[in-house]
């Protein structure tokens, strides 16, 4: 089926054929020959570069050495229970005595492990072998990893052996780790001396810097402990870029940096670090302007080369608004408007004549929402393209541009119009997805983003799809984030404190220092790679109660 632009192409006289041109601009991919921003990406990394921030470092010791513990009632069955301190119990023995130990920081970190060793009899004749590993939560360490069960490297986990030829030096491990616990297991040692572990610690490493207080004194005490949570859950991931997460996958990710944006604003306000990554993905986007899904930093800035993703590439236009929101900064904003352009341009090349979103005109790059699995996103993705386009086009407001994009109002009107013919059940009040139309809350969440329905209709959806036995309900933040944000736009607010204080104070009594990648509080052992080991624990798309919590007061506190 063709494409509404092709559609429109291809239609001649009234208002549809007056629309091409400024629909189609440069949008077909035929149009453009080689590299359409090639005259900019140079002075767009440029930017980027100047934009670095300085990582602030703080050290930080073991408060207690801790015993495992398998326990069925414990966040994915273990749990750790202090043994003592480590200067009695490593410090001051015989490391050949002690074998292997597990040492507890008391809090989330990420950054660099360093230790010191010491001669207690004789003299090293031999290195002296040791493992260490390092957790983010106490099943990340106790659980085999062999034989392999994951779907991603086994080297994300977090394990190093190191040969130690030079008793008495301070060690630090070179790879950057995200963890609460540290195993240190004795592999190998010459019987003819003795040494001991001298000192541990932990140089943590984040760009953003100071400490975050409630917006009111009077909150309770279980919404601080959810506040405080999400703003280390922020801190670990404000590196040099906003990271997804410290432990894995330690990139930049165009859909995490708009909700870390939002809760940016209320936390830490380090708007060039924002700044930084809206110019890494214009930079690097594909020759034919697409902002491509993720980005590496080392060796040097470059993307993940065929990772696209045109629900996030979207949600680069929705972080563009914000940042121009909380800053002013016309000027950025303009240089990257092309770009913003571009976006919308792609996903309207994945709107057929009908105004129905179809993936078949997009062969390329993936639609994400949720890792859950089995959900059809066709509806979501129909509704991210409307909302997209208004967001960009209160952009082009903002900007003086509005004439520049004069038919996107017009065609998300008729996407809407289609979508209520399509995809709404008018008796259910409910929106479907797919063949076998698909009932799930992130159609209903994304319908509600982007307008389709009124507040009172949009409650009835929400209600529907909870009460719906049948419904494909959320496995990530990432997902509830959204529906938190529906059900305020449906006017439930408070459905959506106790979602929040439901969903994620349900981590907090997990054990959470930091929130996790994925969370269902029917399944501690959720997991998108098949071994929740390799989720991470403190993943940027969780962070949003604090951007709630400050946005909203008066629901949330």
């Amino acid at each position: 089926m063709k494409s509404i632009i092709t559609s429109l192409y291809h239609t001649v006289g009234g208002r549809r054929a007056a629309m091409v041109a400024l629909l189609i601009g440069a949008s077909a991919g035929a149009v453009h020959a080689g590299d359409m921003f090639s005259d900019s990406r140079k002075g767009w990394l440029e930017i980027a570069e100047n934009c670095k921030p300085a990582l602030h470092e703080t050290i930080y010791r073991p408060v207690a050495v801790v015993t495992p513990v398998r326990d069925e009632q414990s966040f994915q069955n273990w749990r750790y229970r202090e043994a003592g301190s480590p200067d009695s119990l490593i410090y001051s023995r015989s490391f050949k005595d002690v074998e292997s130990v597990t040492v507890d920081f008391g809090r989330h970190m990420t950054g660099f492990f360093s230790f010191n060793t010491r001669i207690l009899e004789r003299c090293q004749d031999a290195p002296v072998r040791i493992r260490f590993t390092f957790g983010e939560l106490p099943a990340e360490i106790n659980t085999p990893y062999d034989p392999w069960p994951g779907t991603l490297s086994r080297a994300w986990m977090q394990e190093e052996v190191m040969n130690i030829t030079n008793i008495g030096e301070t060690i630090e491990i070179p790879r950057r780790m995200a963890c609460r616990y540290v195993k240190i297991e004795l592999l190998g040692a010459s019987n003819d001396f003795d040494f001991a572990l001298d000192d541990m610690s932990f140089r943590a490493v984040s760009s953003a810097k100071g400490e975050i207080e409630m917006p009111v004194a009077t909150a309770s005490d279980r919404m601080r402990k959810i506040h405080d949570v999400s703003v280390e859950t922020l801190r670990e991931c404000m590196q040099t870029v906003f990271e997804d997460g410290p432990k894995r996958d330690r990139r930049l990710w165009s859909g995490d940096l708009y909700l870390q944006s939002l809760a940016n604003r209320y936390t830490f306000r380090n708007f060039d670090l924002t700044k930084r990554c809206l110019y890494l993905f214009a930079g690097l986007s594909t020759d034919d302007g697409e902002v491509i899904s993720n980005i590496f930093e080392y060796p040097e800035p470059h993307p993940q080369i065929g990772s696209l993703c045109l629900s996030y590439s979207l949600l680069w236009n929705s972080t563009l608004l914000e940042y121009l929101r909380d800053t002013d900064d016309y000027e950025t904003a303009r240089n990257l408007w092309p770009v913003a352009v571009r976006q919308v341009e792609k996903a309207l090349a994945c709107v057929d004549s009908e105004y129905m979103f179809n993936p078949n005109l997009k062969p390329e790059g993936w639609f994400f929402f949720d890792w859950r699995d089995g959900l059809d996103v066709n509806t979501a993705m129909q509704a991210a393209i409307i909302f997209g386009i208004h967001q960009t086009a209160e952009l082009a407001e903002m900007l003086g541009k509005s004439d520049e994009v004069r038919s996107w109002l017009p065609v998300a009107k008729k996407m809407k119009e289609a979508s209520r013919k399509r995809l709404y059940d008018g008796k259910t009040g409910l929106f479907v997805s797919g063949g076998d139309r698909q009932v799930s809350i992130l159609s209903q969440t994304w319908m509600i983003k982007a307008g389709v329905l009124d507040k009172k209709e949009a409650r009835k959806a929400i209600n529907a799809a909870l009460a719906n036995e049948g419904t494909v309900m959320p496995g990530t933040p990432y997902a509830m984030h959204y529906l938190v944000d529906a059900m305020i736009l449906a006017d439930m607010p408070a459905e959506a404190r106790d979602l929040l204080e439901t969903y994620w104070g349900g981590m907090v009594d997990k054990g959470a220092d930091t929130f996790w990648e994925s969370y269902d509080p029917d399944d501690d052992f959720i997991s998108a790679y098949s071994f929740h080991p390799l989720n991470s624990a403190c993943h940027a798309w969780s962070c949003t109660p604090v951007y709630f919590i400050h946005k909203y007061p008066e629901i949330f506190i």
